[in-house]
């Protein structure tokens, strides 16, 4: 059975649907948790790391607010083929100076440059095409792959990049009335070894929206299966971009 992908025109150079010019005019990054208390944990060795109240709750409540205002689209409610069914709303923009600011600002690079073997390349920054991500009551992502995208970097002087890791920053939880919204992996290899050398079934590995926190997953050709569970209440908010490396 093919892959089911995330809808995607990842083939080409990426760019959005929004010119740079027409960013919005987005919070500042402020406050932030000191770099000293951030620290990137591992779920799955060499696929799923977390960064714990990468945002504050001040500053999620101020997104949340700020970005409720924006021009939501709802993805189309039947997919292209080879494409995983989702039913969400979106916003979508290019915007280098976002995406540099949440690398830089948020103490992002410093925490990257830490395990520097984990990324699959030199990191450039963060992939200027930005999306946020609304899941209301009912809606959800069915079992999907993220794949690779080939992107540039920088206005004048252009950096040929790819993509490796999807970042997701979530900004409700079940304390904002986010109720569901899982993350779900399952393991590609499905049985691993245990120390007692027993063969035993992968488990899935389900990762719960929390307020301020910092999803990273690995994509492209090593990517897990994974979905986004239903919303059973509230909404479920999220920051969407990707790692990108130094392209061969």
């Amino acid at each position: 059975m093919p892959k089911s992908r995330a809808s995607n025109s990842s083939k080409q150079l990426v760019k959005s649907q929004q010119d740079v010019n027409s960013s919005p005019a987005w919070p500042t990054l402020k406050p932030l948790v000191p770099a000293v208390d951030l620290h990137l944990e591992t779920l799955l060795e060499d696929q799923i790391v977390v960064i714990y109240k990468f945002f504050t709750k001040a500053l999620c409540q101020r997104y949340v607010s700020f970005l409720s205002n924006l021009p939501m689209v709802t993805t189309p409610g039947k997919p292209k083929k080879g494409e995983a069914l989702r039913v969400n709303d979106r916003y979508q923009v290019h915007d280098p100076n976002f995406a540099k600011l949440l690398y830089e600002s948020a103490c992002l690079k410093d925490l990257i440059y830490r395990s520097p073997h984990y990324w699959g390349g030199q990191v450039l920054g963060l992939n200027p095409n930005i999306r946020i991500y609304r899941y209301t009551h009912g809606q959800f992502f069915a079992q999907h792959y993220d794949e690779s995208n080939q992107v540039l970097l920088g206005d004048t002087l252009a950096k040929r990049a790819r993509t490796t890791w999807t970042l997701l920053l979530y900004l409700t939880d079940p304390t904002t009335g986010c109720q569901g919204g899982e993350t779900v992996f399952y393991p590609e290899s499905g049985k691993f070894k245990n120390q007692s050398t027993q063969i035993q079934t992968a488990p899935l590995i389900a990762v719960a929206p929390e307020l301020g926190m910092l999803l990273m997953h690995k994509h492209g050709d090593d990517c897990l299966l994974h979905e986004g569970k239903e919303v059973i209440a509230g909404e479920k908010w999220i920051i969407r971009t990707d790692l990108c490396v130094t392209r061969d």
